[in-house]
């Protein structure tokens, strides 16, 4: 039995007639949050990956490419191997089931199990699916194609040796129905119960004739025959833990596995043909086997010929290892299908790391350094106020809150609790304003305090995002001063408390955490600005690029006769201006701080923004597009010399600039982290 302070946590074995795609990715990143949080917690972590090598589509692949099956497995190894260190993947062990010490357990395994005779010979006639490499029987198969693939299946008749899986249907639904997070999520596990107590469960063909198959594991008792694919693969999890786990304990103090992570695809081999193996062996069953779901690309499902899949190296690539992985967690929540796109991609890592969690890290080491001489402030007495209350919960909760959703495998969930400190964070900034604070030297306590608070937090949510985004949090350490390396041993307790950061640390300001990947950029298209009291629109016709052109056009406009179709102009032709009144308008930039629809109408919001030095109200016509919450936090362009007028009885100090035409489809950004009240130019 497994040892109490264990954690064995394993990932398919890969089908290697293939490159990788998302799909191994996604159950691979996932694996190894969960392996990086308990090694966190103080855990004796092992973290299994590998490929399966063996069985029909191995080798047809290999003939197809005219070498043998050996050869084209070592071919195909080190696309996954490097894939995984890519994805900063921390597997302590890659399995192949070519390795020489795997094919004796699965040997042993069979001899015991023949020996017990629960292994038997007999014939059998079928529909054989050569792609799922498995036997349907006649009520399974619909206009002769496979009910898993779709693919052609085609009758054949032979010989082959049997496990007597049938025997353990009784003790197998019992066994789901006293565990209830033996398969999770619960919707998998009514699906395998169900499939159990309403039909019988059949042997198991475990065996392929040489004369059609050689690339396999040669049966122990009959040289004739290779073993099947699946009781060859689904062995690996114990055989593993004979010869891989070099440097740790004895393999038997990592069985059973604490988690089984599976898409569910392959949910029947695991829950129903591996359960059954087990206890035909008297092994453990292991403690959970979950069960994701797939991902769509806009909407379609994956597949060569479509030409969707998705590779995970270009697009680690393209928007970095911590953009792909953080989307893969977040955006959906896991064990439920989820649609890939890269502009959904683009806009989550650009408003949650780029806007918010590396919004907060500039911001904060730049007040740090231009009013604590570029070292974290001592940490005065507290603060009895609510914003205070809050940022201090919000830090506890991160680790309380998200550690309860890590274990259960919640990941979108535990992100957004992250996210709850990051809020608090930039609220307690935006609330205390130490760019004010720093001009009353009065203030120079509650000054430290905030700034020591504000760097406290990003300490905090370095060691609450490690496990997701690795890299992302040894950056936010290196800033801070701090050891980039903090995470290769047991986090103490202590150190996901507050007021551990040591004050005089010297920090280091270095490049953005997460550059703006562009969700809002106009390419290829002409983006004419036409400004009004309270909004702005834009027009956005396809033609090759241009420069982006501003023009001032009254609230109110003469109407005007149309002109004839073929020569009417798209839209009215503005007055030019010169330089010099252009300078006059003045444009800056700011963060808004709450939010909230006016009364009556379904079109403003009143916004209440910070300009670093000042606080002002802007009513905005952007209520159509977006609910006032989504904008808490966000850095917005305003007009802010514009003369104050009343929209709807509220007077609006400003104006926001958005893009759109007669209705607006987003708000104007910039692609830097700058603070609130910077000019735009």
């Amino acid at each position: 039995m497994s040892a109490p302070n264990t954690f064995y946590i394993t990932t398919p074995i890969y089908y290697v007639n293939d490159v990788p795609h998302i799909g191994h990715a996604y159950t691979t990143v996932a694996a190894d949050v969960l392996a990086r949080y308990w090694r966190l917690r103080g855990r004796d972590v092992f973290f299994l990956t590998g490929l399966d090598e063996h069985g029909q589509k191995v080798q047809q692949a290999a003939a197809k490419a005219g070498i043998d099956p050996q050869r084209y497995c070592d071919g195909m190894v080190p696309r996954f191997q490097e894939l995984w260190k890519r994805l900063e993947i921390s597997n302590d062990a890659f399995i192949r089931t070519t390795d020489a010490k795997h094919k004796i357990v699965v040997q042993r395994y069979l001899q015991e199990l023949f020996n017990k005779q629960l292994i038997y010979q007999g014939s059998y006639m079928g529909w054989y699916c050569t792609f799922d490499e498995r036997f349907w029987t006649e009520k399974d198969v619909a206009d002769g194609l496979c009910p898993d693939c779709k693919r052609p299946v085609e009758k054949l008749s032979e010989h082959n040796y049997f496990f007597k899986m049938g025997q353990y249907q009784d003790r197998l639904i019992d066994h789901i129905k006293e565990h209830e997070a033996f398969i999770r999520p619960e919707s998998r596990r009514n699906e395998v119960l169900g499939f159990l107590q309403t039909q019988k469960l059949g042997d198991l063909s475990i065996s392929r004739p040489k004369a059609r198959l050689s690339w396999g594991i040669e049966l122990p008792f009959d040289k004739n025959y290779v073993t099947y694919v699946w009781f060859d693969a689904l062995v690996n999890y114990v055989s593993a833990l004979e010869y891989l786990p070099q440097g740790k304990p004895a393999g038997n103090s990592f069985w059973p596995a604490n988690v089984h992570l599976i898409g569910k695809d392959i949910l029947t081999t695991h829950a129903v043909y591996w359960s059954t193996m087990l206890m035909a062996l008297d092994l453990p069953l292991p403690q959970t086997i979950f069960a994701h779901g797939w991902w769509t690309v806009d909407g379609e499902k994956m597949s060569k010929s479509r030409g969707n899949v998705v590779d995970p190296y270009a697009m680690a690539d393209k928007y970095k290892v911590y953009g792909f992985r953080y989307f893969l967690l977040r955006e959906v929540p896991f064990g439920q299908d989820g649609d890939f796109s890269e502009t959904a991609l683009v806009r989550r890592v650009d408003s949650d790391i780029a806007n918010g969690l590396g919004n907060l890290l500039r911001r904060t080491l730049t007040l740090i350094e231009r009013y604590a001489g570029g070292a974290v402030p001592e940490v005065p007495p507290s603060l009895d106020t609510d914003v205070e209350e809050n940022l201090t919960v919000a830090g506890l909760e991160a680790f309380s809150l998200a550690d309860s959703d890590i274990e259960e495998m919640a990941f979108s969930r535990a992100l957004e609790q992250i996210w709850q400190l990051v809020r608090a964070a930039d609220q307690y900034l935006e609330t205390h304003a130490p760019w004010t604070l720093a001009k009353d030297p009065g203030k120079r306590k509650l000054l430290e305090r905030v700034l020591y608070r504000a760097a406290d937090s990003l300490r905090l949510l370095a060691i609450a995002v490690y496990p997701f985004i690795p890299s992302t949090a040894r950056a936010i350490r290196e800033q801070l001063g701090l050891n980039p390396d903090f995470f290769s041993n047991p986090i103490p307790f202590e150190e996901r408390q507050w007021h551990r950061l040591r004050p005089g640390t010297k920090i280091h300001i270095g490049d953005a955490l997460s550059p703006r990947m562009g969700a809002y950029a106009l390419t290829g298209h002409e983006a004419k600005l036409s400004v009004s009291q309270g909004a702005s629109t834009v027009s956005d016709t396809p033609t090759p690029p241009q420069p982006v052109t501003a023009t001032a056009v009254p609230t109110t406009a003469a109407p005007q006769a149309p002109l004839p179709a073929a020569t009417a102009p798209l839209a009215p032709s503005p007055a030019q201006i010169t330089i010099d009144e252009f300078m006059q308008i003045q444009l800056k930039t700011a963060r808004v701080l709450s939010a909230e629809r006016v009364p009556k109408s379904e079109k403003l919001l009143k916004l209440q923004v910070s300009l670093g030095s000042e606080q002002r109200q802007i009513v905005a016509g952007i209520g159509k597009k977006y609910e006032p919450e989504a904008l808490v936090g966000k850095t917005i362009v305003i007009v802010a010399n514009l003369k104050p007028a009343k929209l709807m009885g509220i007077e609006s100090q400003g104006m926001v600039l958005a893009a759109g035409d007669s209705e607006v489809r987003g708000l104007i950004t910039i692609l830097e982290e700058v603070d609130p009240g910077t000019t735009v130019k």
